[in-house]
């Protein structure tokens, strides 16, 4: 959303602003106000001598959108200008809702395609599949088209009809759909289930403004199945509604309990928010699981259940967003997303990781240091720090990944790999039972070679920096060259070996994307917990009293 579409009136605008101010005010307080106006000024007859004489043609909406996202780009990055054309997107991030044919769209090799229909919508139930190239949306071709202008087009009043044309790998000619949009709803909890044979797993993946009401309905769901404790998973969620935080909180926490507060330079942006029901459970056993995803609302939750004692965090740092956002109108239907407040949790502080206010001499932003952080207690006198977002209670080990697996989800192996295998079979297993049979991975394997993959090594490429850097430092001679070439024949290319020593992570995206062609979000979901070590520690954390009541120091509660 940084782009920014404004139109030339925006600087008659700025005239109307800064035109009736001609003099400096007498009064102290009033001089900031006054420069405020003299800048816009400036900027205005700036612009207009520009548009007047410059030896070019000069673009009004680029060259005024620059200044603006200039301007912003200096403060933080969630303080943005959103155009009237961009709403729609934006309101979809806070609701989760939009009128379309339901499906996640991608822009390819100069031409768009269908990567993902939701379940259960209107592109999955018309039979539009992943790796469908669009080519027509009703009688208008779409080549050339970007997959924005492509999105906009797929979107549109609830109960209207359109026709989608496509071609389809392996299928002669074109393929012909014809679709009614509907109203499209994206759930917040995608899934829930019981795990570890009585544990509820709840995986939330927004803030939308049905967030609070979709995780109570699994909770009290997965109560009703019996469940003793409950892990909720909030990995890779990047936040959303602040209040919808506070009622998640709500549901395990007393009545009349702080959650946070927030402060701004306006104080009437000045807020306390505490809990305003009775809970669903107060008693049962919870983790929650984070990681370096985990941002704004979520480290809400995470960090309030955190101070409050109430859970114990398990996974990796989180993101480290203390930064509160409100939006304001502005001219042509257009919208400003800008920062209004920090938030504090219960120990009072605050978890913000960037101090943007505070920027290097080239512009640059750091995070804050472990060394320059507060100490502050929970409830039953934990010790908790500021700054740097949530430190887990439990924390676990990061997998290195190789690089192979990035490469082939990039250039989009598993994605080509999976539309072919599903074309070929109509079903496999129940998500929760399939297996990837090394038939299949060597079918894999097979595939991945046929179309000449190549991908960066990073030791050889850091090697070949190394030897220029030898090189210009003049340590390059005869016998170093020597070694360097026996140390780049030592790290040769070799495909079938590192499709082999990778075949575990290989073999895990692999069956995420061939599970996702038959169960969608869900199976994703699914297979994707099947061996996560964070969810394991979790439910041994959960079903272990004594430890549980160790690490959130149970028995110093007063």
């Amino acid at each position: 959303m940084r782009k920014i579409h404004l139109v030339l009136g925006i600087a008659c605008a700025l005239t109307l602003v800064a035109g009736s101010v001609s003099a400096a005010p007498a009064g102290k307080s009033d001089r900031r106000d006054f420069e405020v106006s003299r800048n816009l000024d400036i900027f205005n007859a700036l612009f207009k001598e520009l548009n007047l004489f410059y030896v070019d043609t000069i673009n009004a909406e680029k060259a005024i959108g620059d200044g603006v996202n200039a301007m912003l780009g200096r403060l933080d990055p969630y303080t943005e200008y959103i155009p009237e054309k961009e709403k729609d997107d934006f309101f979809f991030s806070t609701t989760g809702e939009y009128a379309g044919i339901g499906s996640l769209i991608m822009e390819r090799d100069k031409a768009v395609y269908i990567s993902e229909p939701y379940e259960g919508m209107p592109a999955q139930l018309a039979g539009l599949r992943p790796g469908d190239k669009i080519v027509m949306i009703n009688n208008d071709s779409v080549a050339g088209w970007s997959s924005s202008k492509v999105s906009e087009r797929l979107k549109g009043p609830a109960n209207t009809k359109l026709k989608v044309t496509v071609e389809r790998p392996g299928v002669e000619g074109l393929l012909s759909f014809d679709l009614t949009r509907k109203k499209i709803q994206m759930p917040a909890v995608p899934y829930y289930d019981v795990v570890c044979d009585s544990v509820g797993y709840i995986y939330l993946s927004s803030f939308t403004d049905s967030a609070a009401d979709e995780v109570k309905r699994a909770l009290q769901e997965l109560k009703r199945r019996g469940i003793t404790s409950l892990v909720l998973d909030l990995r890779g969620n990047g936040g959303g509604i602040l209040e919808q935080a506070v009622q998640i909180v709500n549901l395990f926490v007393p009545k009349g309990v702080e959650v946070l507060s927030t402060r701004g330079r306006n104080k009437k942006m000045d807020k306390i928010y505490k809990t305003t029901q009775e809970p669903v459970d107060e008693k049962i056993p919870l983790a929650v699981l984070i990681d370096g995803g985990t941002a704004s609302s979520s480290e809400i939750v995470a960090g309030s259940l955190q101070d409050l004692d109430r859970a114990v965090i398990v996974g990796s740092r989180s993101y480290g967003k203390g930064l509160v956002q409100s939006t304001r109108p502005l001219p042509y239907n257009g919208m400003l997303k800008v920062t209004i407040a920090r938030y504090y949790i219960p120990s009072g502080r605050l978890i913000q990781a960037i101090d943007y206010s505070h920027r290097n001499p080239d512009g640059s932003v750091a995070r804050i240091p472990d060394s320059l952080t507060h100490e502050f207690k929970t409830a039953h006198g934990r010790i908790v720090r500021d700054g740097g977002g949530i430190k887990p209670d439990v924390e676990t080990s990061v997998e290195r990944r190789g690089n192979i697996g990035y490469y082939l989800m990039r250039d989009f192996y598993f994605f080509d790999f999976a539309n072919q295998y599903a074309a070929r079979h109509d079903t496999i297993a129940p998500a929760k039972e399939f297996v990837l049979p090394d038939s299949v991975y060597n079918e894999f394997k097979a595939f991945v070679k046929s179309k000449n993959f190549k991908y960066d090594k990073q030791s050889e490429r850091i090697l070949s920096d190394l030897k220029e850097v030898a090189k210009f430092e003049g340590y390059f001679d005869e016998k170093t060259q020597k070694q360097f070439e026996a140390l780049e024949a030592s790290l040769n290319h070799d495909l079938d070996r590192d499709l082999e020593t990778f075949r575990d992570e290989i073999s895990q995206l692999l069956s995420i994307e061939i599970v996702k062609r038959y169960y969608h979000q869900k199976g994703e979901i699914i297979e994707s917990i099947k061996d996560d070590k964070d969810l394991t520690e979790a439910c041994s954390i959960v079903n272990d009293k004594t430890r549980y009541g160790q690490i959130l120091n149970l028995t110093g509660k007063h």
